[in-house]
């Protein structure tokens, strides 16, 4: 079975970001859901980064407000595809949008619409080539 790794950079952005799990688990895919910020929790983050692949999962969806540093973190730590999810935090999630696709170089993050882990998990499951 294929796993995708959830992350979130606060619990306030779990309703949001939950509403990828159904639609990966109806295609057979396992979702794992976790709390780890970029800024508050650097080491975890890296961390879980890091064990991603080693744990199974095959793609990572980062959903992110404000700054939105977490799909960069992560994508900077792992060779697995990172899906980066804009969550409006403020200016109606522009700032975490723009965030979200400026990455440099050598660090690439796929990015969806602000506030739609939903199509992350659908370009979760197309990286998977999982129907959906």
């Amino acid at each position: 079975m294929s796993k995708v790794l959830i992350l979130m950079g606060s619990e306030s952005d779990r309703e949001r970001m939950e509403k990828a799990v159904p639609i990966l688990n109806e295609a057979g895919v396992e979702a794992e859901v976790q709390v780890s910020s970029a800024h508050r929790e650097p080491d975890k983050t890296a961390e879980l980064a890091r064990t991603a692949e080693g744990k199974g999962f095959r793609v990572v969806i980062c959903g992110a407000g404000l700054s939105a540093a977490l799909p960069g973190v992560v994508a900077a730590h792992t060779k697995l595809p990172v899906i980066g999810v804009p969550l409006s935090a403020a200016l109606g999630g522009l700032d975490a949008l723009l965030s979200t696709v400026q990455m440099p170089p050598g660090v690439p993050v796929a990015c969806v619409g602000i506030d739609n882990a939903k199509n992350a998990a659908h370009l979760a499951l197309r990286i998977l080539r999982q129907p959906a």
